[in-house]
């Protein structure tokens, strides 16, 4: 998760380069296109279940399609809130999807504890507490909520499909699918800038980073974690891209931002050492 989420905070500084450049559809078209281009020859996905020699049963294509579904909503959502709010704000409230799941999984007061200390954190980090929200957009806000639905759709998804297919050939499947319908929009929206070698390149670098390596590593990270422990954990990528901000721009971080990400740190902390034994997705979740 760590791994997965220090990739895409860095990932978004290139992917904050392309939007204004060649818009959020093409965006998101080029990075899902690229990272499946870039997972093909190492997932070598197959009709085949390996492990029984059988085919996937119709069941097991409807996650994929779900996981699809999820990669293309998510992203395009959260490009689209982009362009009318602060990534801070933007950020706070798609994270309202992800951390809805971890408190519908809750049972317990540590569980509790955690949801609303990584809650509390985030909301720190992201600087929501200082925005303007009189002035805050109201489409914005509808699109950074629909990001946080399709994100939580995507880890219970994801986690499903980590259960009835091997390694990443349904998590391939699922990109390869989502690509083949954003392709057209992008190049309907970009034309041929979206084949500029410089937008190609800056492209490629955000498929890596922000698509093929995240989105694999979360689907071992899933086979072993509860979808409430995902939801709880993904709040480190706020307190990541704060770092970030301080380390590679030189953004200085004031009080709150650090009480912020102490919050999440403990709330992490509450989460794993809380886990007596992995979550495992079954068939029948």
């Amino acid at each position: 998760m760590l791994a997965a989420i220090v990739s895409v905070q860095f990932g978004g500084a290139f992917a904050a380069t392309l939007i204004p450049q060649i818009g959020p559809v093409a965006t998101v078209a080029l990075r899902l296109t690229v990272a499946t281009l870039i997972l093909l020859p190492i997932a070598r996905p197959s009709i085949y279940d390996h492990r029984t020699g059988r085919p996937h049963t119709g069941g097991d294509w409807l996650r994929v399609v779900a996981l699809a579904a999820a990669l293309g909503g998510m992203n395009t959502a959260f490009y689209f809130s982009l362009r009318y709010l602060p990534i801070g704000v933007a950020v706070t409230v798609e994270f309202i999807g992800p951390m809805t799941m971890a408190a519908l999984g809750s049972r317990t007061r540590r569980d509790w504890l955690a949801v609303l200390l990584a809650f509390f954190g985030v909301i720190a980090v992201t600087g929501a507490l200082n925005a303007d929200w009189s002035h805050i957009s109201l489409p914005g806000i509808g699109f950074a909520l629909l990001a946080g639905a399709f994100w939580a759709l995507y880890a219970k998804s994801s986690q499903l499909v980590g259960a009835r297919w091997e390694k990443l050939r349904g998590l391939t499947w699922a990109m390869l699918m989502c690509s083949v319908v954003t392709l057209p929009f992008g190049i309907l929206t970009a034309g041929a800038q979206l084949l500029q070698p410089s937008h190609l390149a800056v492209g490629a670098a955000v498929a890596l980073m922000s698509s093929a390596l995240p989105y694999s590593l979360e689907m071992y990270a899933l086979r072993k974690l509860s979808t409430k422990a995902y939801g709880i954990l993904s709040g480190g990528d706020p307190v990541v891209a704060a770092l970030a901000g301080l380390v590679v721009l030189g953004q200085a971080l004031h009080a709150l931002q650090i009480l912020g990400m102490a919050c999440v740190i403990i709330a992490s902390i509450l989460v794993v050492t809380g886990s007596r034994t992995p979550a495992r997705a079954t068939g029948g979740q």
